[in-house]
């Protein structure tokens, strides 16, 4: 028996050490971790439970017959994050430069069923050359089945994606089906044709980072969410975004205790909108200041900045925030924030996460651009969103909503279920000086000064519009607050709403403006 005992223990060693220690060097030297140092760091020290440690390939073509490594190229079992339930894949490069074979797909398959049975997140680290060439139409079938997991887990379970390394082809398409992708800046890339390939047929000379590196795809495709300097911090804020998420979607997200004082007030806040209603300030400051301890976890913050998304805390409840930015475009929706927005709002749907709306928005960008772009359709994902959605829905108007923008920003019209006001906010169809000029056109071309009366009227216009009272009147706005008071009544509405149920009609699904 110590005989066995003893040759078991061998065999996990060689397993542990992937392609051999001079590949693991080699991945040291590039500033990477191995597949399993990633794996420890971010599951809790001690709770990983590996699956498959000896699996092996069975392609038998190209004389892979006698190149069997224990593990085939990837790492997978569960673990806890913070004593959570979590299970994780993580691509091997040391073992044929992590590429996918039949067996390797199915161990990756095997983690996401358990996943999904079990009603855990799934991680998966990505650092792969792509499918294994030797094994053809295998390797191929192998993505496919995963990619068919990925859509079956959407919106049941959490799923995030870490790109680590390269990530090619058809391989992309997996982390592009997960609910988060983070990447390392100047280490991993994804793209489905490479640059040789975009030479040859496009003729044009573009770098790997160009075409798709980490801020490539966090500040222009928008395809990451998040861009790391390193694969360290990158481990430390995939266990960060995994403490604000719930389990599946049956579950609360998991409630910390702050210490946050819940009926806290920021006097700062009445002096954080200019007067000048066209003057610019940062609605990031209104954010931090009105979350948890100032902790604030921003999604895709170099992609469309006109609109700010991520999770924070309130009373030590997770909640989505979803902020126009003035500092950006005057805060105006356009194609690419009324995505980000629209996809950032669903996901706080399926997973029981209350979202909270900071609205200062003067309307849709115009251009011909943006028109030609298809904004029409963009921004009514955004609407489709929010009209669709039935967690606990908090907005509060800041400065300006104007015409369809007000609408589509989480009003009381779509569902919205308590709709709050600064005293300054201006609810209109559009700003006073353009009001003037359609609705005193005549009155103002006739004038003796033209240039008075429009600003006469303006002022006329703005009296009556530019002030949240009309809306409240109407019971579209629940109550005017004080700014300084934003915090403490967005935790008592969270507090109200806590058991709110809300159900759309059946479907077997929506047809969302795609």
């Amino acid at each position: 028996m110590q005989e066995i005992l003893s040759k078991l223990q061998d065999l996990r060693i060689e397993a542990r050490l992937g392609g051999g220690q001079k590949r693991i060097d080699s991945q040291h030297a590039r500033g990477k971790l191995t597949s399993r140092e990633r794996i420890e760091l971010f599951l809790d020290e001690g709770s990983f439970e590996e699956l498959d440690m000896f699996v092996t390939h069975r392609c038998e073509e190209f004389g892979m017959g006698g190149k069997r490594i224990a593990g085939d190229g990837v790492v997978i079992g569960h673990g806890t994050v913070n004593g959570r339930k979590v299970f994780v894949f993580s691509q091997d490069f040391t073992v044929y430069g992590g590429s996918l074979s039949e067996t390797n797909a199915t161990k990756i398959c095997k983690i996401m069923d358990h996943a999904l049975k079990v009603g855990a997140p799934v991680v998966g680290i990505n650092d792969s050359g792509g499918a294994r060439i030797q094994e053809g139409v295998g390797s191929l079938a192998g993505y496919a089945e995963v990619f068919q997991r990925n859509v079956m887990s959407s919106g049941v379970i959490p799923q995030i994606s870490a790109i680590m390394g390269p990530c090619a082809g058809g391989a992309v398409y997996s982390p592009a089906l997960t609910d988060f992708i983070m990447m390392v800046k100047d280490v991993s890339y994804m793209f489905l044709t490479g640059p040789e390939v975009v030479k040859t047929v496009t003729h044009e000379e573009v770098t790997f980072e160009e075409l798709g590196g980490a801020m490539t795809h966090s500040t222009k495709s928008g395809v990451a969410d998040f861009a790391f300097d390193s694969d360290l911090v990158l481990i430390r804020q995939l266990r960060r975004l995994v403490t604000f998420l719930p389990s599946n979607n049956r579950e609360p997200a998991p409630i910390y205790a702050t210490g946050d004082d819940p009926d806290r007030l920021d006097a700062s806040l009445n002096f954080l909108v200019p007067d000048d209603a066209n003057k610019p300030y940062d609605m990031k400051e209104l954010v931090v200041k009105v979350v948890d301890n100032s902790d604030f976890m921003e999604v895709q913050a170099g992609y469309a900045a006109n609109i700010i998304v991520g999770f924070a805390r309130m009373h030590g409840q997770t909640v989505g925030v979803v902020a126009n930015q003035p500092m950006v475009l005057a805060g105006c929706l356009d194609i690419d924030s009324s995505v980000k927005a629209a996809r950032f709002v669903r996901f706080c749907d399926c997973f029981n996460i209350p979202i909270l709306t900071f609205v200062d928005v003067p309307g849709f960008l115009p251009g011909k651009r943006q028109e030609l772009g298809g904004i029409i359709k963009h921004g009514a994902k955004l609407l489709f969103a929010y009209a669709e959605c039935t967690v606990p829905k908090i907005t509060v108007i800041i400065r300006k909503a104007y015409g369809g923008a007000y609408d589509v920003m989480s009003s009381k019209h779509l569902r919205g279920d308590l709709n709050y006001a600064w005293p300054n906010a201006e609810i209109a169809v559009m700003g006073p000086k353009g009001a003037a000029e359609i609705i005193f056109r005549n009155e103002i071309r006739d004038a003796a000064d033209p240039e008075a009366a429009l600003q006469e009227k303006t002022q006329e216009y703005a009296k009556t519009f530019a002030n949240p009272f009309i809306a409240a009147q109407r019971g579209f706005i629940d109550d005017v607050i004080m700014p300084s008071a934003t915090r403490k009544r967005i935790i008592q509405g969270l507090g109200m709403l806590k058991g709110k149920v809300l159900t759309n009609p059946w479907k077997k699904h929506a047809n969302i403006p795609l």
